[in-house]
């Protein structure tokens, strides 16, 4: 398979490592100041995917230390998206109402397919079908959560005008913020509209090469998509709401450091 896809070897790392540097460098020279946010992310990622491949082996043969490791994803995934959300350091009380839109409708819908019998009961099957669904939630989560914010940074002085007349806060927060978050569930939206198109996603791609028929292949992304679809948009409503709410964060602070 890797011969196939990919040669593993000495070339590949340098490639990888080279690829990082244009990352950065591009950054630098775009003035993005995302240069070192990029050098970061990439030396997370070598170390986190290497102790994933080592943590998989010892897991995937329990289901209960595999929904121990999804519980894990799905708090590091609700830090990742509050910190994102309200610029700081998230609290513990910012966290647990961030983990609700991030990781509720994963929960439920690998939890009813395991007891339906459609996914298997290992950990194999539920922690790659858990962490795509929490990874497509979380960065629902932070860009809702972020546009909505901006949005009621921006317009305070409409909400203040809707309050006057006779809305409550709510409402009128909702009435400004609604719009501007729901853009968050396009990525979603284009990437399964453009599948087979534009992009052959790596699930597919992997299991024809591990030997699946491509309509078995088909079925499985197809089940990937509708899913990330369910759980994206979940996690758009609850952390609009969290917003309107003014539960996520303090929304007045917000409009206090905009004036």
């Amino acid at each position: 398979m890797s011969d196939t896809v990919i040669h593993i070897g000495p070339a590949l790392a340098v490639a990888v490592v080279l690829l990082a540097i244009i990352a950065a460098l591009v950054a630098y020279v775009g003035r993005t100041r995302m240069e070192w946010a990029i050098a970061r992310a990439s030396v997370r990622a070598t170390i986190q995917l290497g102790s994933l491949a080592l943590v998989l082996g010892l897991l995937v043969g329990n289901l209960w230390a595999s929904a121990g490791f999804v519980l894990v994803m799905a708090v590091i995934a609700s830090w990742t998206a509050a910190g994102r959300v309200t610029g700081h350091r998230p609290t513990l009380r910012e966290l647990g109402r961030t983990l609700v839109p991030v990781a509720a409708m994963t929960i439920v819908i690998v939890a009813g397919l395991v007891l339906v019998g459609v996914l298997p009961a290992s950990g194999l099957a539920v922690i790659p079908s858990a962490g795509i669904m929490i990874g497509g939630a979380m960065n629902t989560t932070s860009l809702t959560g972020r546009r909505a914010a901006d949005e009621l940074k921006v317009r305070h002085g409409e909400v203040e005008a809707a309050l006057s007349l006779g809305f409550s806060k709510y409402d009128a927060r909702m009435e400004i913020c609604r719009a501007a978050a729901s853009t968050a569930l396009v990525p979603a939206i284009d990437q399964t509209r453009t599948v087979g198109l534009v992009t052959i996603p790596g699930a597919f791609v992997g299991m024809v090469l591990g030997g699946a028929s491509p309509t078995d292949a088909a079925i499985m992304q197809l089940f990937v998509l509708i899913s990330l679809l369910a759980v994206c948009a979940t996690a758009l409503v609850l952390t609009t709401e969290l917003v309107a709410h003014g539960t996520l964060f303090d929304v007045n602070s917000r409009f206090t450091a905009a004036k």
